[in-house]
């Protein structure tokens, strides 16, 4: 009840809200013992040492003591139209679902990666739900629905014969989960997506086709040259969903903005994606669930897939490159965001390295640092409180006692 009735006045404009928890994580890398962070509307009005920080005549107080305050998490790689596979095959979701269902749980996947502190994603793509993505967001947007705010990709860009669900016989043509294109076909591809409502493109640059299991490159040089210069004439980035070392080699050179998964990366390749300063999203939590998914149960030794996922995201810190906190979401539950963050510090990461993947170098490399990813004077009132400090254990990212979005309460547990 506390929660709306503070949503309610922060949308009607009452008064200032003042933060007062233990300490405050800006986002930098940095914590604060005894800050104070004072909301107006729907921005940050003041932040810093409570002595310094006058409060505005008639603001709410709201005291946190046990906690830290952070700013919203970021999780720039997760699909809200997808659910666990272990509950249904990727391709029974995206052929035999009908469309409404999807968006359907899409609103309730959205919401719970909202209470669970995530206060901006970036969608991966619709997997066979069209642009459905870009409705959600809309909805999020003029508050029909509650959750994150969305940075989407529509359909992704495949190409022909390499993706699909493959569990029908080849004569039938069936929803491909994606956007089929080849050679000069792909610049409409690509504008036909903004046109639709696309901030980023997504590039599918290898997938496991041709004989066997192994990914392959899917795309030719020139082909993801032209997707990015495309993209780029029309003021957006693409991100490249990328797997083998040579898939990519040819992401980076063609200069995508972030590559998702780099099973095979090595720490030359890695030191390419610093030198090119091309973003890079681990999907640690993705990569476990699929082993799961196989049987695998953690404590028991690690499959080939996982050792080597392992290797190459110990090849990623010594490299340099910038890591981005996105997890693939929808391949295992939604609400469950902090599963990366802990892998991510299993692995080798600081926790205060972590933190800083899911909020400020989150927010640079989807160009959104003016608007959210630290806690300032005049960003965007996206904020986190909970129980105890991640700064010492990651874990306690799950203890959430405070979402603010937008300036307005949307979960407050005491």
């Amino acid at each position: 009840m506390l929660g709306l009735m503070v949503l309610l006045a922060s949308i009607a404009g009452e008064p200032a809200m003042v933060l007062r928890p233990d300490r405050v994580f800006d986002g930098s890398g940095a914590a604060h013992e005894g800050w104070v962070v004072v909301i107006e509307g729907e921005r940050i009005a003041e932040a810093g040492p409570a002595a310094m920080v006058k409060a505005p005549a008639g603001a709410t107080n709201l005291p946190l003591p046990g906690c830290t305050l952070l700013p919203g998490l970021i999780d720039a790689h997760t699909h809200l139209l997808l659910f666990p596979y272990s509950e249904t095959p990727w391709d029974d979701q995206v052929s035999r679902l009908p469309l409404a269902e999807r968006v359907c749980r899409a609103a309730v996947h959205a919401r719970a990666n909202l209470m669970s502190g995530f206060t901006t994603i970036r969608d991966m793509g619709t997997e066979g739900a069209d642009l459905a993505d870009v409705g959600v967001k809309s909805a999020i947007a003029k508050r029909v629905i509650q959750g994150p705010e969305m940075v989407v990709t529509t359909r992704a860009i495949v190409a022909t014969g390499s993706y699909a669900p493959r569990s029908f016989s080849p004569e039938w043509r069936i929803p491909q989960g994606a956007d089929e294109a080849d050679g000069e076909r792909l610049r409409e591809v690509v504008r036909r997506q903004i046109r639709a409502g696309a901030d980023w493109i997504k590039v599918y640059a290898d997938t496991p086709h041709g004989p066997g299991s192994a990914f392959r490159p899917a795309f030719s040089q020139s082909e993801l040259d032209l997707i990015v210069s495309t993209a780029r004439d029309a003021g957006v980035l693409v991100a490249a969903h990328a797997q083998s070392r040579e898939g990519m080699r040819r992401a980076a050179m063609a200069g995508v903005a972030t590559i998702e998964h780099g099973d095979e990366g090595d720490l030359a390749m890695f030191r390419l994606l610093a030198e090119k300063k091309i973003g890079y999203c681990p999907t640690m939590a993705m990569s476990e669930a699929y082993a799961r998914y196989a049987g695998w149960k953690p404590g028991a030794p690690a499959p080939r897939d996982i050792e080597r996922k392992r290797e190459s995201f110990k090849a990623a810190l010594e490299s340099g490159v910038a890591i981005v906190n996105g997890s693939d979401m929808g391949v295992f539950p939604h609400g469950d965001g902090a599963r990366e963050l802990e892998l991510l510090v299993r692995h080798g990461m600081r926790p205060a390295a972590a933190l800083e993947a899911a909020t400020a170098a989150a927010a640079k490399m989807l160009r959104m640092e003016e608007r959210v990813g630290s806690i300032k004077k005049g960003l965007r009132a996206n904020l986190l409180a909970v129980r105890g400090n991640p700064l010492d254990d990651i874990s306690d990212i799950r203890n959430v006692r405070l979402v603010v979005m937008a300036g307005a309460v949307v979960r407050r547990a005491d």
